[in-house]
């Protein structure tokens, strides 16, 4: 009975879904209906347009991350009142914020060769 009701509603989610995806369509000139590309505003016109632009807000988030871990481990290190512990702490953060930014921006240099590779 469960099984049957989840059929149920997946089907009448599925033909919802059909409809609105139907009005959706524009009508080209031939009377044939045709897509419209909705990111064409934003200036996006390939695959490979949105993926640069995904990758360049994650990295500008990340930046942003590296630069707060910094200023946190500077923080602790000024703050340590020279305690060992405390001094070791904050340049652990710094240095494993280096290592983390030396990764991120190998890998979007990996990314970037791969995807310039099958753009081309």
């Amino acid at each position: 009975m469960k099984l049957l009701r989840f059929y149920s509603i997946s089907l009448l989610i599925m033909l919802g879904l059909f409809m609105f995806a139907s009005s959706g369509l524009a009508v080209c000139t031939e009377g044939t209906p045709c897509l419209t590309n909705p990111l064409k505003s934003a200036g996006i016109d390939s695959p490979q347009t949105l993926i640069g632009k995904v990758i360049n807000s994650v990295l500008g988030i990340v930046g942003s991350l590296a630069l707060v871990m910094f200023v946190y481990g500077g923080l602790i290190w000024m703050t340590s009142s020279g305690s060992a512990e405390q001094v070791k702490k904050g340049r652990d953060i710094l240095i494993w914020a280096a290592i983390g930014l030396v990764v991120i921006f190998s890998a979007y240099g990996l990314v970037r060769f791969v995807i310039i590779g099958v753009g081309a």
